[in-house]
């Protein structure tokens, strides 16, 4: 896990509190498929920083575990998923 940086890695804001957004959730690092192809300091480690009341909970409230750990599992692949997208755009703005 890199040094906590001052902005959220996703909107570029720094007037939230920024915590760890695990690119593939902590719920799947011990499902038999991760484990398999990913190893322990991976998993540990790949994610962004994130504003944790603002971005951080939106991409749980809009995306599932299971598509987060598959599907969106890199920086540019959640900022890909068009609810993700169209939220970051908004709290850019405001």
């Amino acid at each position: 896990m890199e040094t906590k940086p001052e902005i959220c890695e996703l909107c570029g804001r720094s007037d939230g509190y920024l915590n760890f957004h695990h690119l593939i959730p902590k719920t799947l690092h011990t499902k038999k498929w991760y484990k398999k192809n990913y190893d322990k300091e991976f998993l540990k480690t790949h994610g962004v920083w994130c504003c944790k009341y603002e971005c951080h909970y939106n991409i749980h409230q809009l995306i599932s575990e299971k598509e987060l750990g598959m599907i969106y599992n890199t920086k540019e692949k959640l900022l890909s998923h068009p609810e993700v997208h169209n939220y970051i755009e908004w709290r850019k703005k405001h």
